[in-house]
């Protein structure tokens, strides 16, 4: 005997123990009824099969054509246990078991996440002076003020904006021609004095050198680059002022989920330190970088800040809100994830249960989607449904699943007629005809056999009729072998 199937039998046999009587009520419910035993009426056989190889299916008794045995015959009420595991009522009750409907509901494409405050860059603004100077007078002095629109920030002294003034003064006291005059002053503007000073200068009738450099938006001095006393050149940022009037929360999503957003999804947002406190805002953008060590990506909402109390750093709940759409839905408990595929057991109508594969799409919570494999209405068990897993897989209900293709792959036989060269334990020598479907000219090959008993009556000169398959240690195993009568075929 093998290990593997003595060590399935060992697990197999310790689950049936801790069920406590499973086997007892399923050979109760199993057993024939008796008034069918007392008729004595004989039972038709459905078909035969072999069952080291169940899926070929013949319709008269006979040899096995793939091991040395004969075929069993499958009765009708042997297919109907086939095609699940039957639990009497009683053990159903004392395992508890439990079942809930497969249901259709209409779920909104949302979900929750976590999303940290920053500031709105779009609204980000730099103050800087256009000519070299000094600062004569800080009137903010530390970063993360707040700041209205329109507030002073700091007064600059610039030294060259006194030559081209005190030449327009002259001009205009000299009485020159308007047109020079304008010129004159057409070159202050060039030179980025404001109008407000230009005007000053002109109504003292001397030359000013001193401006106040005010804010022109409200918000937060996000950046503070200078002091009492610096020199300032022209392009140097002073001041970089952060706007309140929208904030970003920054939510890491993950991929599978990522894949349902789209920009302009409205979003509700509430304080991770006081839910009470909501606000309304919107997808912005998604943004095109995946963290290959948490695969997420990273969500940008732009949120409404009324009244400026969103600052950088607090942490948002967010809920994301997508349209509604139809979804099949089964409790998360009735799923038996294996790592590979998903099974769920449903109970037929005629009270057995059915291991049954499924596909799984967005996880629910509590519930989760299914693609294929059940329908509306379908009753799946939701508790012991790995006692009932364990006992199909005893009936090779889950096993025909993956021994499908294998199976099929077995059905797949080769005919030829030839002549039996020598007979070995492990391989027959036969000098064989054409077999067109493989595109074999004739010639002389050693088949393997599955079972070295096999074809024992076989002997050198015996014309054949043989079918083989691919397979075993030789590439070609022989799966039947038939005497031809009247000498060579």
């Amino acid at each position: 005997m093998k290990r593997t199937p003595l060590i399935a039998a060992l697990a197999l046999a310790g689950v049936l123990l801790a069920a406590g009587g499973f086997l007892a009520g399923r050979q109760a419910a199993h057993s024939p009824a008796p008034a069918q035993a007392a008729s004595g009426a004989e039972r038709k056989p459905l078909y035969w099969h072999d069952p080291m190889v169940p899926g070929p299916r013949f319709d008269k008794p006979g040899k096995s054509p793939f091991m040395d045995m004969q075929l069993v015959p499958v009765y009708a009420d042997d297919a109907v246990e086939a095609s699940g595991v039957k639990v009497s009522p009683t053990v159903q009750q004392n395992l508890g078991l439990r079942t809930a409907v497969v249901k259709r509901v209409d779920l909104p494409a949302s979900f929750d996440a976590v999303g940290t405050v920053q500031f709105d860059e779009r609204l980000n603004v730099a103050v800087q002076t256009r000519v070299a100077g000094y600062v004569e007078h800080l009137a903010v002095r530390a970063p993360m003020e707040r700041v209205r629109q329109g507030q002073a920030l700091a007064t600059v002294f610039a030294p060259d904006w006194l030559a081209p003034q005190n030449e327009w003064l002259a001009l205009q006291r000299a009485g020159v021609a308007p047109d020079i005059v304008a010129a004159a002053r057409e070159r202050l503007r060039a030179l980025s004095i404001p109008e407000s000073l230009i005007r000053q200068s002109e109504a003292a009738g001397t030359a000013l050198a001193r401006f106040t450099l005010s804010a022109p938006v409200g918000g937060v001095v996000a950046e503070l680059g200078v002091r009492d006393g610096m020199a300032v050149s022209p392009g140097m940022t002073l001041f970089r002022i952060a706007g309140l009037e929208t904030v970003w929360a920054v939510a890491e999503v993950p991929e599978a989920q990522a894949t349902r957003l789209a920009r302009g999804q409205p979003v509700t947002a509430a304080l991770q330190a006081d839910a009470s406190q909501t606000f309304t805002g919107t997808l912005q953008e998604i943004l095109p970088q995946v963290n290959a060590a948490t695969r997420t990506l990273q969500a940008r909402f732009a949120v409404a800040n009324p009244g400026g109390r969103l600052t950088p750093g607090m942490l948002l709940r967010l809920q994301v809100v997508g349209p509604s759409r139809s979804r099949l839905v089964v409790p998360a408990e009735a799923v038996i994830r294996t790592g590979t595929r998903a099974v769920a057991i449903v109970r037929k109508g005629n009270g057995a249960f059915e291991p049954r594969e499924v596909q799984l799409g967005a996880d629910l919570g509590d519930h989760l989607e299914v693609l294929h494999g059940l329908a509306e209405g379908d009753q799946v068990v939701a508790s012991g449904q790995f006692l009932i897993d364990s006992e199909a897989r005893l009936k090779s209900v889950l096993g025909a699943m993956e021994a499908a293709p294998s199976a099929s792959a077995a059905a797949v036989a080769h005919a030829a007629t030839g002549v039996v060269e020598s007979v070995a334990a492990d391989s027959i020598t036969i000098s064989h005809g054409p077999v067109p479907a493989l595109q074999w000219p004739a010639m002389t090959m050693d088949f393997g056999k599955a079972d070295p008993k096999a074809f024992m009556d076989l002997k050198p000169g015996d014309a054949v009729r043989f079918e083989f398959r691919e397979g075993g240690p030789l590439d070609w195993e022989l799966v039947s072998v038939h005497k031809q009568t009247g000498g060579q075929p």
